[in-house]
């Protein structure tokens, strides 16, 4: 496999990758470039998991790679707002999210380096998949999480073996505890580091396989701090680099009203974020205040032509119970990008015969006492 280089975004100054290291000196993220491409006549004769598109996926060492045969979620078609939809089931990973495509890279990477104990913060789902991945790769692992987080997230957090402390406070306090305690360990953090979002970008990949080797019109994902929406534009662009589609899609990131600070940067066209009077909001997953990525998160929907919205939290108990309905369970957080495509087919930005994806991200177990308060004991 090539030897890969870490560019900061902002300052563009660079760094070998072999070395560990989550930001660049100026206090910005940083990103990895990837040139290679899986072989299209390949694939049919691969395991179905996110490691068929191994060119694509930037760890050197097989011998490094920390995989719970995930990948190949469904992609399947349900009405919403008179037309159809595709439904890429992301809530069917080992741990019942999205972001296990992050963590079998991030935790990979961390293996590769050699680093023997990590910490990270998340809300929940991303806490969840990298102490599953540090468990199975022997990784000590200690998880900073939100104090309201839901107690379905945390048990399985504490299951996989991960050392969970608890922090009171908005979610941005999450992240200042966890940032502080990283002068001790190394920071398996799921948006500082590029390697997260060099996993999710698979997403793009099996869309554009399961369509027929094709990319759809539109996709509309959550917007919290960006790994489904960057990994969006990392996977159809890398397709489109390579020549296997001739246009990129339509992205569009969804945020929920009571935090939305890539709305306020969007409809402002803002050069800094902003300071946001957060609210509490049903899509706990995306409450995300100063999301560190946000000029990435801004450029990958300007450059497709996309937009940035947000939507109500009065819009999601209604697709919450349409979609389990239908068979589908999602936590609430899921239901924000339909929400968005809702608003979309209603401002006619939509087309009638276009295709459109949406991820679900993350599963309604994880947010049953939730859903129970939503729905009742008779649904």
């Amino acid at each position: 496999m090539a030897k890969h280089v870490f560019r900061c975004v902002d300052c563009a100054s660079e760094f070998p990758a072999e070395v560990p290291r989550w930001r660049c000196g100026c206090g910005a993220p940083l990103d990895v470039d990837v040139k290679e491409i899986f072989p299209r006549a390949e694939l049919s004769k691969r395991r179905p998991n996110l490691w068929r598109y191994r060119e694509s996926l930037p760890i050197q060492d097989d011998g490094s790679i920390v995989s719970l045969d995930e990948g190949m979620t469904p992609l399947v078609p349900v009405p919403l707002a008179g037309r159809e939809v595709h439904c890429k089931l992301d809530f069917l990973f080992p741990t019942g999210s999205f972001k296990d495509r992050g963590a079998t890279l991030l935790i990979s990477k961390v293996r590769e380096w050699g680093i023997r104990e990590v910490l990270g913060d998340s809300s929940g789902n991303a806490a969840a998949a990298i102490a599953a991945y540090a468990g199975r790769a022997g990784i000590d692992c200690d998880m900073y999480v939100p104090e309201d987080t839901s107690p379905a997230k945390c048990a399985q957090i504490s299951a996989y073996g991960a050392r969970l402390v608890k922090i009171p406070g908005p979610r941005q306090a999450t992240t200042d505890a966890a940032m502080e305690a990283a002068a001790s360990r190394f920071y398996a953090s799921h948006f500082w580091n590029c390697w997260f979002n060099h996993g999710t970008k698979t997403w793009a990949f099996e869309v554009w396989e399961q369509l027929g080797q094709r990319a759809p019109d539109a996709v509309a994902v959550p917007a919290g701090h960006g790994s489904m929406l960057i990994g969006a534009h990392k996977g159809f662009g890398e397709l489109l680099a390579a020549g296997y589609i001739g246009r990129m899609p339509r992205i569009f990131a969804v945020q929920a009203a009571r935090c939305a600070p890539l709305h306020e940067i969007w409809k402002g066209s803002l050069n800094a974020i902003p300071e946001i009077e957060i609210r509490p909001t049903l899509a706990e997953g995306i409450s995300i205040t100063k999301p560190i990525r946000w000029k990435q998160m801004v450029a990958a929907v300007r450059e497709t032509g996309g937009e940035v919205l947000a939507v109500e939290d009065e819009a999601l108990p209604p697709l919450l119970r349409a979609f389990a309905r239908r068979g589908i369970l999602m936590e609430p957080t899921s239901a924000v990008p339909f929400a968005g495509v809702e608003a979309l087919v209603r401002e006619k930005k939509l087309g009638a015969r276009e295709t459109v994806v949406v991820p679900v991200t993350g599963h309604g177990l994880k947010a049953a006492d939730k859903l129970e308060k939503l729905f009742g004991k008779n649904g």
